[in-house]
């Protein structure tokens, strides 16, 4: 699963994976009788993985050994970047290597997006009166987010991500951010500039209104990895998309100017759209200030009033995401993480990979308790106080799978689930006290079941965090057995 969601994400990494191709029969050191007994697979286990990662290789001499795991990094580093497998037999491991790699050099840089249809993209948006930029992915690279504002600036147009987003793609407090409703602009739009998407909206063939025209630009514009796309575009680049908006503004500077009458009307416009949206989401959340069970709405804006403004989110709450997008508005680029794909127990992990790459700066595990019992919980906190990365673990906690049990009554009516309401395999229920196995780590374990207690226990998490510790704040929401509605839809 890991393995997939790095290929999906576009992840780079090398993943090695032992294996005997001797069996204990070769002269040398025995390698254990577990591989014929137990963990040999017909055709190596490079062909098990094939389908989930870029290139998967058995080595099968020790002479090539050096040369293929240098292969096997500028393969993950290439455009678009994703896992490599390789499987290294002990036999060769326990040998002296007979040959040097070859002569270091890099991976081949992702190239700029043609010059010509650059040239193209900036007549269509520079000509259009309503242009509408939709990014999902694009906010991988901070700079790339700088970029997206001068762009969004000159044209007067929005930026809109999706709910199902994985990086903060554009400022969510910046008056063009345009949501998280890609469909809402679909009628609106003359222009659609798809930038580092996935799937913008479903189902993909119902987009925007005839006539409209549709630009995309990634360095994996039509998703070879996936057996279905059906986005219908106009015109595709495929270039690396720093350089290629690097070009895109040079280009459009030449037939734009920076607040012109077009451009200003129209960031007007969004302007106020944005005011009233933001209005509305945080009058939702006030309303619910003393609703119980606790509201997730409520617990999200709580959190963006006492979150560090240098803190980094990793989030695996699933049903809550929506309420992560729009409450975290204050969230700097290059300081969220959600990547997902393919299911659940990613999110501990991503945590601790993001507090080893930026240790000073706080870091925030947004986790639903389904999420966190697939995760490898004792071995994230175990890895979390024995390295000295503190983390603060805040648990969406309803008690079940609110995403399969919302489902069901969707997809069956008047089925035995909904008449009965019986749900099986849906509810976590006793649900345990989480927090206590913070504390089983030295850490600070809390569970939250009053509103009123929510900010308090918040701050608390994060001091502990400041001082050292790994914190687990568990918050109680609506159970899952009293509720199939999910707070995204």
């Amino acid at each position: 699963m890991a393995m997939r969601g790095a290929l999906h994400e576009q992840i780079p990494m090398v993943v090695l994976t032992g294996e005997s191709i001797g069996f204990g029969e070769d002269e040398g050191p025995d390698v254990g009788g577990q591989w014929l007994g137990h963990l040999a697979d017909i055709g190596g286990p490079a062909r098990l993985v094939d389908r989930c990662v870029k290139w998967s290789f058995g080595v099968n001499t020790k002479a090539i050994l050096p040369a293929t795991i240098q292969r096997a990094c500028q393969l993950a580093m290439a455009a678009p970047r994703g896992p490599v497998f390789v499987s290294l037999p002990m036999e060769y491991l326990f040998d002296k290597m007979t040959k040097n790699p070859p002569s270091e050099h890099g991976s081949a840089p992702a190239p700029t997006a043609d010059p010509k249809g650059i040239e193209e993209l900036a007549d269509l948006l520079a000509g259009a009166k309503n242009p509408i930029i939709i990014s999902e992915e694009a906010g991988r690279s901070p700079l790339i987010v700088e970029h997206m504002v001068e762009l969004a600036e000159l044209l007067g147009a929005p930026v809109v991500e999706s709910r199902s987003t994985g990086y903060l793609n554009f400022p969510r407090n910046h008056p063009l951010h345009g949501g998280f409703e890609p469909q809402e602009y679909l009628q609106e739009a003359d222009a659609l500039f798809l930038l580092g998407v996935l799937a913008p909206w479903h189902p993909a063939s119902k987009g925007p209104r005839s006539g409209v025209k549709v630009a995309v630009l990634d360095e994996n514009p039509l998703r070879a990895e996936l057996p279905y796309w059906g986005f219908q575009v106009d015109l595709c680049l495929t270039g690396e998309i720093e350089s290629s908006l690097e070009q895109l503004l040079k280009t459009l500077k030449k037939r734009l100017s920076k607040g012109e009458a077009g451009s200003a009307q129209r960031a007007e416009k969004w302007r106020k759209r944005s005011e009233e949206r933001r209005r509305k989401w945080k009058e939702e959340a006030l309303s619910v200030k003393e609703k119980m069970p606790i509201d997730t709405r409520w617990v999200t804006y709580e959190l963006s009033q006492v979150l560090p403004p240098d803190a980094m989110i990793v989030e695996e709450t699933i049903t809550h995401r929506l309420a992560v997008h729009r409450y975290l508005d204050a969230v700097k680029p290059g300081s969220y993480f959600a990547g997902c794909i393919g299911g659940l127990g990613t999110g501990l992990a991503t945590a601790l990979g993001v507090k080893a790459a930026a240790p000073k700066r706080p870091v925030v595990c947004l986790i639903g308790d389904g999420s966190f019992n697939y995760d490898p919980a004792l071995a994230a906190l175990g890895a979390s106080q024995e390295h000295k990365m503190p983390i603060l673990i805040v648990l969406f906690n309803n008690m079940g799978y609110l995403s399969q049990k919302s489902g069901v009554p969707r997809y069956f009516p008047d089925g035995w689930a909904v008449r009965t309401k019986k749900f099986v395999g849906i509810s976590i229920a006793p649900s345990p006290d989480y927090g206590t196995i913070a504390r089983a780590f030295d850490g600070y374990g809390e569970k939250v079941e009053e509103p009123g207690q929510v900010r308090a226990a918040l701050e608390r998490g994060l001091k502990a965090v400041a001082a050292g510790q790994v914190a687990l704040i568990d918050i109680r929401l609506d159970p899952v057995s009293g509720s199939d509605k999910r707070p995204d839809k």
